[in-house]
């Protein structure tokens, strides 16, 4: 047996901003299944960027601030509100859902 409960566990996580978003309409990337996860991104009055994971893997906390800690890296959003629902996907899918929502914001970088 698990000393892990079972059911969803809820992650919290905040970044200093850097690179200001500005007005964007919400963004919504990939679909809730099996082994998948969505993203959605949301316009902030805040000066940092805030994610919130809701995941069925759950004791997985320092890998969640691994893969988040290097997407900040690369894209230092500000004023930015991202919900990760997540199905069990692997490190490399979030970066690549984080990564395909990010290119939907005006101005994204190629």
């Amino acid at each position: 047996m698990s000393d892990i409960p079972a059911g969803l566990e809820t992650l919290d996580f905040s970044f200093p901003g850097g690179r200001a978003a500005g007005p964007f309409a919400p963004v919504l990337v990939g679909v809730v299944g099996s082994g998948n996860l969505e993203v959605l991104l949301e316009p902030d009055s805040g000066a940092g960027c805030s994610v919130r994971v809701e995941t069925s893997a759950r004791g997985f906390g320092p890998i969640w601030q691994a893969v988040l800690d290097d997407f900040h890296a690369r894209h230092a959003l500000a004023g930015v509100r991202i919900a990760i629902n997540d199905m069990g996907a692997t490190p490399a899918v979030v970066g690549l859902r984080l990564d395909q929502a990010v290119a939907e914001l005006p101005g994204a970088r190629p």
